[in-house]
């Protein structure tokens, strides 16, 4: 079985093995007849896709799970949703058929909304224009082999400042600029943090403000720009809708 789930408001601190610990829990809870490893050390069959970093919110986190029995994907959603805290929240769940690959190759791209408070769109605009007319954009991370510098410029797919106001932390931050950014899948990892940074490297943009990161979806990029939801490829019919 194939879930996705969201990671709302203060639970956007949770970290990923925290996370880990309060689904395991949420199984139990909700009686789920999970599938177990063999061996001497049996865990649960749990496989994670590309976690958000903490701090970061998401509404499109995926795993899969392995099960011992059918079980109905939409009470399956009920009964997580229900066992979970609330910010944890399951929204969809689809029957991976036999043969189906791996959920992680089918997804090679993130869309992200980055809300900036105390940045006026204007000043976001041209920090953006600044970036994506920039060859390359060289930003340095601390890694767990030592600092590294690497091009945040390149796998950036889209970077846009958008008009929309009903951000999905809820802030209310006057001026607050609002920035849609699709970055791809590429090694090592860039993330929404490392082209913030960019912009600090190409434009002087530095908020005043944390700015506040959520993952709105990921999925494999098309080439008109959209991304797929990794488990349409699932569906039979009509998705299951959770909250």
């Amino acid at each position: 079985m194939r879930l996705r789930y969201a990671k709302r408001g203060p639970l956007r601190f949770t970290s990923h093995r925290d996370f880990a610990r309060a689904f395991e829990r949420s199984l139990r809870r909700a009686g789920v007849p999970i599938a177990f490893s063999q061996g001497f050390t049996p865990h649960p069959k749990i496989s994670y896709a590309s976690a958000a970093p903490t701090g970061v919110g998401s509404e499109a986190e995926y795993l899969e799970i392995g099960l011992q029995a059918p079980v109905d994907p939409a009470q399956l959603v009920v009964a997580l949703d229900a066992a979970l805290s609330a910010g944890l929240d399951v929204l969809d769940a689809v029957i991976a058929p036999e043969g189906s690959g791996s959920l992680a190759d089918r997804i090679d791209a993130s869309a992200w909304r980055l809300e900036l408070p105390q940045v006026s769109s204007e000043r976001a605009e041209a920090a953006v224009a600044a970036f994506l007319a920039a060859d390359e954009v060289l930003v340095e991370r601390m890694t767990k082999q030592g600092r590294r510098s690497f091009d945040a410029r390149n796998p950036v797919a889209s970077f846009v400042v958008t008009k929309e106001s009903d951000a999905p932390s809820g802030a209310t931050a006057a001026p607050c600029a609002i920035i849609d950014l699709v970055v791809r899948q590429v090694t090592p990892a860039v993330r929404p943090d490392d082209v913030l940074s960019g912009l600090r490297v190409v434009a002087g943009l530095e908020p005043p403000v944390p700015p506040r990161v959520t993952r709105l979806a990921q999925g494999l990029l098309t080439a008109q720009g959209e991304i797929v939801d990794p488990l349409d490829a699932d569906r039979v019919d009509a998705p299951v809708v959770g909250r």
